[in-house]
């Protein structure tokens, strides 16, 4: 029987969860290090990562009946990163640290490439603590931006899927004539 209800995998095998995830680690670890726990900078960091996170799943989710519901919250998952990605400007800004995108382009681009290799994703949690604050605040930059691509192309990908099959009532109209009309 034809059906209107999206079939769904595994959300954490998508690279976007898994940078995502990444983002989410890696702030943790920086708030812990290096931002006082009296400062309200922590919870904004830790939920602005996590909200990312959590919101791709959510839409993940939600998708199964509401594809707009899960372009809704594929977009707040990329909202939640850029206040997050301001975070990290900010206290690169105010320590006197280098943003390399400013700054050290060759060492960017080889932290780019290293952070796609599977090489980076095995050694990702050993990494951290061998990082200085400037380096790490690069790091999760370069990472952000990454997932910001992903959310990107995820919200593409769901536009495209929304005009091809409409939302959930014309899919289940059609269904429906169409299951009416094979009986």
């Amino acid at each position: 029987m034809d059906g209107f209800l999206k079939k769904t995998g595994d959300v954490r095998q998508l690279l976007v969860y898994k940078t995502a995830n990444m983002v989410s680690l890696l702030t943790e670890y920086f708030v812990d290090k290096y931002i006082s726990s009296k400062s309200r900078t922590v919870d904004q960091m830790q939920q602005a990562a996590r909200s990312c996170k959590q919101n791709i799943v959510e839409g993940f989710e939600a998708g199964y009946t509401s594809m707009e519901t899960e372009i809704k919250l594929t977009n707040v998952a990329r909202a939640s990163l850029g206040e997050l990605y301001e975070d990290y400007l900010d206290y690169l800004h105010f320590h006197h640290l280098l943003i390399w995108s400013e700054s050290n382009t060759e060492r960017l681009n080889r932290m780019r490439q290293y952070t796609r290799t599977p090489q980076f994703a095995s050694e990702f949690e050993t990494l951290l603590p061998r990082l200085s604050p400037e380096e790490l605040c690069n790091l999760a930059i370069t990472l952000i931006k990454q997932t910001q691509y992903l959310l990107s192309r995820l919200l593409e990908s769901q536009q495209r899927r929304f005009l091809q099959n409409g939302g959930i009532r014309e899919q289940m109209t059609r269904a429906r004539l169409n299951y009416r009309n094979k009986r």
